[in-house]
């Protein structure tokens, strides 16, 4: 949503509201142009003005034309500890007796999923699989002490509230095979793949892309040197931070990994160096685990 409040105080006024998520914005002469991803697309340019919204562009209109759009449904669920978490489900298009599920981590840890057009989601709804989308702990747009909970407890919490979200989805949707399961993630969707599949082997594949396996590695590596400092609350050499983060390293546990697994990294990767999945590879290799890494030159 976006929403305008007086200078001096008063009530919040919407500008946009509904299902949807606002990318850029700019405002003159009191009317506010913005970009506006909605479930049944990407993003089109909208002004409003009184009240009223016009769009401005329809970029991809032919193309969605030609193409049937799965829908996405949010739900809540109490987690491990009672938390209160919400996910977002993208259903395949056309749900019969049995379909597979994919769990598509997001990043950050601090970012969030939402309604907004998904094209990989999309994509996986064309071959009859649905997309589980679980905005855990430390995610965004859930007030600040919901981001805060992950506060020392990378791989902890969060990756429950994910594993909660799996068991919240098959109870709702009987139609969910739970014996056909993937998970994939991107950075910290990426780390918290490759943490779940050395605690459980109720996934029958994995994707880890761009993905920390091995935290103490990871931070004299990357050029994101401040990142786990200000998620511990002070460098890995104090207060025996070092221990807590090859505790949480998911490459500690690699002989409980049992699931197959797809590595995808850019070689040229600076906030997370292609190293974090070379070694995890290796030793999922040594481990007897299927794997394969993709690494793509000159990204």
């Amino acid at each position: 949503k976006l929403v305008r409040l007086p200078a001096a105080g008063g009530a919040v006024e919407p500008i946009v509201a509904g299902q949807g998520a606002v990318g850029g914005w700019s405002t003159a002469r009191g009317a506010t142009a913005y970009a506006l991803h909605t479930g049944d697309g990407p993003a089109d340019l909208f002004v409003a003005a009184d009240r009223a919204a016009r769009r401005i562009t329809t970029l991809n209109d032919e193309v969605l034309a030609s193409r049937a759009i799965a829908p996405v449904e949010s739900f809540t669920f109490a987690s491990f500890d009672g938390t209160e978490i919400e996910a977002f489900l993208t259903k395949p298009l056309a749900v019969t007796t049995s379909h597979p599920m994919i769990v598509m981590i997001h990043g950050g840890p601090h970012g969030q999923q939402g309604p907004a057009f998904n094209q990989k989601a999309q994509i996986y709804a064309a071959q009859g699989w649905a997309t589980l989308m679980v905005n855990y702990r430390g995610s965004t747009g859930y007030g600040q002490k919901l981001a805060d909970a992950i506060f020392r407890d990378q791989n902890g919490g969060e990756a429950k509230d994910v594993l909660a979200g799996v068991d919240a989805a098959l109870k709702k949707y009987p139609w969910i095979d739970g014996g056909r399961l993937g998970v994939e993630g991107t950075s910290y969707g990426g780390q918290l793949t490759n943490w779940l599949i050395t605690q459980t082997p109720r996934f029958k594949a994995a994707i880890p892309i761009a993905g920390i396996s091995n935290l103490v590695s990871f931070n004299y590596t990357a050029y994101y040197h401040d990142y786990l400092a200000v998620e511990y609350g002070a460098f890995p050499h104090e207060q025996g931070i070092m221990e807590m983060l090859w505790e949480r390293s998911p490459i500690r546990y690699v002989h409980q990994a049992r699931t197959p697994t797809l590595f995808l990294h850019v070689e040229h990767d600076n906030d997370v160096p292609i190293t974090e999945a070379e070694q995890f590879f290796i030793a999922l290799m040594d481990a007897g685990v299927d794997t394969q890494l993709i690494p793509y030159p000159r990204e």
